[in-house]
């Protein structure tokens, strides 16, 4: 079976812009009858279908954002919705936000249904089933007819596109070096699945603090939790076979779930196990002792996003498939020290 092409195979095939080859599809007067009748033949045997999603998000400029996000639990999501939106009100713009609910088949549907209605690109960040399966066909299918994308947090390098992420390696090493400078030698990693690549990314960077410090890398000492469900006896179990003093969990949910078990075995915090979760929600700030926190910074994210969306948008880039003109910023994350670590 021959693969679908898209505008970007035949501009890159017959070395002439995308731009030139979406007007001499439609037959326009710009361009000449050669050029056109070259392309018209190289489509028609290639047996090129014009993407019914994108068509209708190109076809008009209607000053709307399309938003999708995994879920609405976790505090960072809403914050970088909140930047999103800031920035897209303050430059004339409407957002409209979906939910996937970690699920790929609602990512989908949540796509196509936010293209019939008419916006003018796409912020998101990946849910965790779209992760898992690999699987980014509907999102190329969008980028490959030019259709602006923004990924932000959880992204992926299989999509060309603008995407805005956190330093998630290097805050991680410095989350356990933290731990290591107040005298905490044995370190637990409280996390995911690594298809999640953030996850993947965190503990990366706690591995290579301990390797820089010359501590082992204990495997029993990482915990890998599932994202969704009720996670209690797992982590139950944790604590009854291992002996740590440091836990640093890639999410304040977790790092509030293990807080309460040390507290109900008697283990003193930060004396006896120092934690930093990550995301400075409102978990974190009201847990007690007050979590230290990994800021995300999401609503800098989301201005960030927008700010790229919005730019490339309204600049409408005719882009070759070859120039790599796409970018990625690396929002800073920050470490804020509450009562659960003993640095000052």
């Amino acid at each position: 079976m021959r693969k679908n092409i898209t505008l970007k195979h035949i501009a890159k095939e017959l070395e002439v812009s995308i731009s030139t080859v979406s007007k001499a599809l439609k037959n326009s007067e710009e361009i000449g009858k050669d050029t056109k009748e070259k392309v018209q033949a190289f489509a028609k045997l290639y047996n090129y279908r014009p993407n019914n999603i994108a068509i209708s998000l190109k076809n008009r400029r209607t000053k709307t954002i399309g938003v999708i996000i995994p879920d609405i639990i976790h505090h960072f999501f809403t914050t970088v919705f909140r930047g999103i939106e800031k920035y897209a009100n303050r430059h004339g713009y409407n957002v409209i936000i979906c939910v996937s609910d970690e699920s790929f088949d609602r990512e989908v549907i949540n796509m196509e249904m936010l293209a019939n209605g008419s916006i003018d690109g796409f912020i998101m960040s990946l849910s965790a089933e779209t992760q898992l399966k690999n699987d980014f066909n509907h999102l190329k299918e969008v980028t490959e007819q030019g259709i602006p994308l923004v990924l932000f947090d959880r992204v992926t390098d299989e999509v060309k596109c603008d995407k805005v992420i956190i330093n998630d390696k290097e805050i991680a090493y410095k989350a356990v070096q933290m731990f290591i400078d107040e005298g905490k030698k044995r370190i637990a990693l409280i996390s995911t699945d690594d298809y999640l690549n953030v996850s993947a990314k965190r503990a990366i960077g706690y591995q290579e603090a301990l390797r820089a410090n010359n501590l082992e890398i204990n495997e029993s000492l990482v915990l890998i939790l599932p994202y969704f469900g009720d996670s209690s006896n797992a982590i139950s179990e944790f604590f009854d076979n291992n002996d740590f003093d440091a836990m640093l969990c890639v999410n304040e949910i977790f790092a509030v779930q293990c807080m309460r078990e040390a507290q109900e075995r008697g283990k003193r915090i930060p004396e006896d196990i120092s934690v930093i979760g990550f995301t400075n929600g409102i978990l974190s700030q009201y847990s007690s002792p007050r979590l230290t926190a990994i800021a995300q910074h999401g609503e800098q994210m989301g201005e960030t996003a927008a700010q790229m969306l919005i730019e490339r948008v309204e600049a409408e880039l005719e882009l070759d498939e070859d120039e790599e003109n796409f970018r990625t910023e690396v929002i800073q994350a920050t470490i804020i020290n509450g009562g659960t670590t003993s640095n000052p």
